[in-house]
């Protein structure tokens, strides 16, 4: 039997209540907004919206964070087998991704510094804690490696939200280097690894950073991969678009913890991404 779930299910039914009245406010994490943003991505995901590379609807994700995009485009990439996949970061850890095809019975590993209030362990999912700059998994364990807006937060203070270990409060910028060569280390040859985070003018949070056009030929260099592919995302006041790192270059991100950067657009947090498909 597991309990792990019940207060889960209430906090998502006392949201759903509200997402009736979200579109007429639209407006970061009020009551309704994780909803509302759970059933866009589930569309998107369901509509293969992103397989093509092709622009997204007028007004897609007004108000909401980068992960109406990363979601999507994650899915519209992975294939129908994903292998023996690792889960570098957790941001895959939820309900409705993990059940949708080809997560759903994937040899899926998640790892992440400690242990979450949800997990579906119960689904055949296994869960790892540590640190992903210091892997326990062996020379090519896995067929692909995702990692979703977690790099940035690699060697940077992680006791705001992640862990309660003081260890964890680091200012290492360049932590983020030890992970991407890692995920190379543990994929097969031939593997694929999927990494997104923030893009634009560079930026250090404290608990996060931005990643600027040379950071991102740093990872792209780093991983040394045979082929690889970078898709950019902005924000407007018009929501989410497929952009170019060169319109993207000077974007800012709104942090909610601090309040800095909020704007008229709306946005919810950062207003680029980068994504990118390396194959090893």
């Amino acid at each position: 039997m597991h309990t792990d779930g019940f207060f889960q299910r209430i906090k998502w039914a006392l949201d759903a209540a509200a997402a009736p009245v979200y579109p007429a406010i639209r407006r970061p994490f009020i009551p309704g907004y994780q909803t509302a943003k759970k059933n866009l991505i589930v569309s998107a995901i369901d509509a293969g919206q992103m397989k093509d590379g092709e622009s997204l609807p007028s007004g897609y994700g007004i108000a909401m964070d980068e992960r109406v995009v990363e979601y999507p485009w994650l899915f519209g990439r992975l294939g129908s087998d994903v292998g023996k996949m690792l889960d570098a970061g957790s941001a895959l850890n939820h309900d409705y991704l993990l059940a949708r095809p080809p997560l759903k019975g994937a040899d899926l590993t998640i790892m992440t510094l400690a242990p979450e209030k949800r997990c579906y362990w119960y689904d055949g999912f296994s869960y790892v804690y540590g640190d992903l700059r210091h892997t326990l998994f062996a020379d090519g364990t896995f067929d692909t490696v995702a990692s979703i807006s977690t790099i940035e937060h690699i060697g940077l203070d992680n006791t705001m939200l992640y862990t309660g270990n003081p260890a964890d409060a680091e200012n290492d910028q360049s932590g983020f280097g030890l992970a991407v060569k890692e995920f190379r280390r543990i994929l097969k040859p031939g593997g694929r690894c999927y990494i997104s985070f923030p893009f634009g003018a560079r930026a250090n949070l404290g608990w996060y950073q931005v990643f600027d056009l040379a950071m991102v030929d740093r990872v792209v260099e780093l991983f040394a991969p045979r082929a690889h592919q970078i898709d950019y995302f902005g924000y407007s006041r018009d929501g989410w678009q497929l952009s170019s790192s060169e319109r993207l270059k000077d974007s800012t991100v709104y942090d909610v913890h601090t309040k800095q950067g909020w704007g008229e657009d709306r946005a919810a947090s950062s207003r680029a991404v980068a994504c990118l498909q390396l194959t090893a």
